[in-house]
């Protein structure tokens, strides 16, 4: 027998469940934990017993999260049960979804959508008595002032119920239908009428053109109209008849009955029982997906590096709302060569994995020495050789840096600091596509900025990585079956009929990231959602050429870091390791070498080891990226290296150890006159001052009209005084074309090395999630066993005494009287109530079997709680015994050798 036959052919006999408390029950412990897996809210805090489970499942916050959770054929079933009598067959549900023609697609996928609003508690009775719980009856049926989803109105009687009864007898006459006796009898003679699909095309057999027309309009939703105190001809036959009844004056409505029969019995237009089929745009060989992925993974680490170096001493500033200025991200997209909504997903994707984050105001000192060994001749910022505390900047906003976390973070094998990436990009609630956009009070959003947390962003994300990872390895999907995918799964209730869907991305067209959506519009927020995820993915290497690669599936298999943990414990997570296995061979390896040109170029055929490319950093300037680093020596580049300490021996040194091509002479030229000039100028701190043994030199500084803006003053034939401070000094005196050296008091150079600023550590932002987590095996195995141990203790009866008070209340004894009987059933094995009053005054009922009374305590099994548990006899208000035959000390035994919980 079939399901749908079971269902209409089963336990007639049967009345089913009285209550949704006691459908909940009847069920047994793997149902109701599949229950409270579907609707997590419910555990937050664990109910007590199944009566305040019931009670809070049917909250409306509660049902309307459970409703936005379900997918669009569930949802037309609710929608459906909404219209429907209370309680309805399964009979009548089925001809609502199905229409008067029957659908196969229908009847066979109606069962499972039952049983699936069953489990989540939405539908309970028996199988012929279906009822939609009361709050999603209210937030989806129709009423007088708004339709339904399925875009009926309210029903005859709910239409008339203010109608006087001399109104309703005129209807009913020119209806065609005899008069009655008083207007219930009149309404349901009307109602049977526009149910009736035969005499309802005969009806209106002889209405207007015009009429039929006005009908044609109504009967798909909205259902209501707007009229004038004089309507035309053919609105007033309608009127006449019933078929439209004011609502509010000036407002009519077509009654739900009348049209469900020019509907053919559908509740909506077109029943979607199938989930649709995500199609495919593409198909290439895994291999050649792989390789592309592995590319654009290489290439993110490098943007985020690139980033993260060019805020090495001290990002921009902070606004004073929060965020990242306009200015300053339209020169973080300069710097990366990227557009601006790119470079703001790169920025956010850093704060994300907690790599970026503001200062505080704080600002870290550091202390060159002057010592300088062998040792040292690569790297240009030991940190040994510099002292560093921390202060707090005076007067100055707070800017953003990296965080102490980047250190750790440049130190990982490259994979692996993929995986960390995107160990913070897959939960991450932050959207930065809808950076540039407006709020809902129409203020600017801004990168790092408040206000850019969608808690669908994850969910969506994650949909989008599974549904490709269901189609063959290789396979790329359309992204418009893919977006109708997700709303199909995850439709949006809204209180009328569903709005125009926004266009969906085209196949073959790649659109440009970012560019906001309007707010308050959550359709087209989904639809953007989809959009930027497979845009996000193709960016960061989750996907290649549109097919999700290897290592992007294994994304969604182990399980990540620990709730909790930060974006640091990425790296040591399970799926993280198993990511970074899978895209380690298909990044290349870093180099130790480059190659020197004569044109004054050196040209890097990779990656490069991060102290090669560090020191090649500051003894040249990048020209180009891509597959090759192209840097080009200039007189500026090689007088940043100088300033930083370095020798020109020790850059001889340098190019000629890590370059496989010989040194060309015109930069060994280009090294020696710089430094043959550096340093030959001194400045110092008057204001400031400028110094030089060749008084030729300062002679000539002296006559060139370009420093006359440097106010110099001759001091002495070697000095020369000057009112701009050091810094404007010596870049006034580079623009001339000299190569002064800053000094300090002493007299000695100093070195200009870069400081790293990083700021105090910083946690990375929490994402912002959609509802409580999904509880684990352990919390679902516990929370089922403390409602059954509490609906036990509830529904055990007690004996009836003056004392107890009134019903429901706690127990009252004399505290002689407590005592006794707590010792009484502590000799005999039996359970009593008590009434307890906890430390913060909080009172409650407990179903008590008493094992000990001693020093003022006693120690019983609660079957409350479930547990064994020590209550002070000064705070219980007293005891009641069960009633005769009443079995409340079940699991008494059990509890034997257990510790006393105070």
């Amino acid at each position: 027998m079939s399901a749908e036959q079971q269902h209409r052919d089963g336990q007639t006999a049967d009345p089913g469940p009285r209550s949704l408390a006691q459908a909940l029950r009847e069920r047994d412990d793997a149902s109701l934990g599949a229950l409270l897996r579907s609707r997590p809210d419910l555990l937050h805090p664990v109910p007590t017993d199944v009566t305040q489970l019931a009670t809070r499942a049917g909250t409306r916050a509660s049902v309307l999260r459970a409703l936005e959770h379900l997918d669009r054929f569930a949802l037309q079933a609710a929608e459906a049960l909404a219209v429907a009598p209370d309680p309805a067959s399964y009979q009548e549900l089925l001809d609502l979804l199905a229409g008067d023609d029957g659908d196969e697609e229908v009847a066979g996928a109606l069962p499972a959508t039952v049983a699936l609003l069953r489990e989540r508690a939405l539908v309970w009775g028996g199988e012929d008595r279906l009822r939609l719980v009361r709050t999603a009856r209210e937030l989806l049926a129709p009423s007088a002032s708004h339709s339904s989803p399925t875009g009926l109105g309210p029903s005859v009687a709910e239409a008339t119920s203010g109608m006087s009864p001399g109104r309703i007898q005129a209807i009913l006459g020119a209806a065609g239908l005899p008069g009655t006796h008083d207007a219930v009898s009149a309404v349901a003679a009307l109602s049977g009428l526009f149910a009736d699909r035969a005499r309802v095309a005969e009806l209106l057999e002889g209405a207007p053109e015009a009429s039929r027309e006005v009908l044609g309009r109504l009967v798909w939703g909205p259902p209501y109209g707007q009229v004038t105190a004089e309507p035309a001809a053919h609105l007033r036959w309608l009127l006449d008849r019933g078929l439209l009844l004011p609502t509010t004056p000036g407002t009519v409505v077509l009654p739900r009955e009348a049209a469900l029969s020019l509907r053919g019995g559908r509740a909506h237009r077109v029943p979607e029982p199938a989930r649709p089929r995500v199609a495919v745009a593409a198909e290439r060989k895994p291999q050649v997906v792989d390789a592309a992925a592995g590319g654009q993974a290489f290439a993110a680490l490098d943007t985020v590096e690139e980033l993260l170096r060019s805020w090495d001493e001290g990002g921009p500033a902070v606004l004073r709302a929060g965020g990242l200025s306009i200015r300053d991200l339209k020169r973080t997209a300069t710097v990366l060569e990227v557009p601006e909504p790119v470079a703001a997903f790169w920025v956010e994707l850093a704060y994300a994995a907690g790599l970026i984050a503001s200062d505080g105001g704080y600002v870290a000192e550091r202390h060159d020495r002057h010592d300088r060994t062998e040792d040292d001749a690569e790297g240009y910022g030991d940190e040994e050789t510099r002292d560093a505390r921390t202060r707090r900047r005076s007067g100055e906003a707070e800017h953003y840096a990296p965080t102490p976390e980047y250190d750790a973070w440049r130190d990982l094998p490259p994979a692996e600091r993929w995986a960390w990436l995107l160990e913070a990009w897959l939960p991450g609630t932050r959207t930065p596509g809808l950076i540039g956009g407006r709020d809902g009070r129409d203020r600017t959003l801004s990168a790092l900025g408040p206000g850019l947390d969608r808690s669908p962003a994850p969910e969506v994300r994650r949909r989008v990585l599974e549904l490709m990872a269901e189609l063959e390895p290789g396979q790329a999907p359309d992204p418009a079956t893919l977006l109708e995918r997700l709303r199909w799964e995850r439709p949006l209730r809204s209180a009328g009929p569903r709005r125009e869907q926004p266009e969906p991305p085209r196949t073959g067209v790649r659109p440009a990231y970012g560019g906001g959506v309007a707010a308050n519009d959550p359709e087209a927020l989904r639809a953007k959602l989809t959009e930027w995820a497979l845009l996000e993915a193709e960016m960061l290497g989750v996907t290649g050429r549109g097919a999700l690669a290897t290592h992007g599936r294994a994304l969604l298999g182990a399980e990540g870091r620990a709730e909790g943990a930060g974006a640091g414990a990425a790296a040591g997570s399970a799926r993280a390791a198993v990511v970074a296995a899978l895209l380690a061979p298909l990044l290349p390896e870093p180099l130790d070498h480059v190659l020197l040109q004569a044109d004054l170029t050196a040209v890097a055929p990779g990656p490069l080891v991060r102290p090669l490319a560090e020191a090649l950093g500051v003894l040249a300037d990048v020209e180009s990226k891509g597959g090759a680093t192209v840097y080009r020596f200039t007189p500026g580049s090689v007088r940043r290296a100088l300033d930083a300490g370095r020798s020109a021996t020790e850059l001889h040194a340098f190019l000629d150890r890590h370059s496989r091509t010989p040194v060309p002479q015109p930069l060994t030229y280009l090294i020696d006159d710089v430094a043959r000039r550096h340093g030959l100028l001194r400045v110092g701190a008057a204001s400031s001052y400028v110094r030089c043994d060749d008084e030729s030199v300062l002679d000539e500084i002296l006559a060139d009209r370009r420093a006359t803006a440097l106010r110099l003053r001759r001091l002495a034939p070697t000095v020369a005084a000057a009112q701009a401070d050091p810094r404007a000094l010596i870049e006034g005196l580079r623009a001339i074309g000299f190569a002064p050296a800053a000094e300090s008091a002493e007299g000695d150079v100093m070195i200009a090395r870069p400081h790293a600023h990083r700021t105090p550590p910083r946690t990375p932002p929490a994402p912002v999630p959609d509802g409580p987590p999904a509880p684990d095996a352990t919390l679902l195995t516990a929370a089922v066993r403390a409602v059954r141990a509490g609906d036990r203790a509830a529904t055990a009866p007690r004996k009836d005494t003056p004392e107890t008070g009134a019903p429901g209340g706690l127990p009252r004894t004399s505290p002689a009287d407590t005592l006794a009987t707590v010792q009484a059933a502590a000799m005999t094995g039996e359970s009593v109530w008590i009434g307890h009053v906890n430390a913060e005054g909080a009172a409650s009922q407990r179903l008590l079997a008493p094992l000990r009374v001693e020093g003022g305590y006693v120690t019983g099994y609660d079957h409350t709680a479930d547990e064994v548990r020590t209550y002070a006899l000064h705070r219980i208000t007293g005891v009641a015994e069960l009633a005769d035959g009443a079995d409340g000390a079940d699991g008494a035994d059990g509890a034997d050798g257990a510790e006393p919980a105070r």
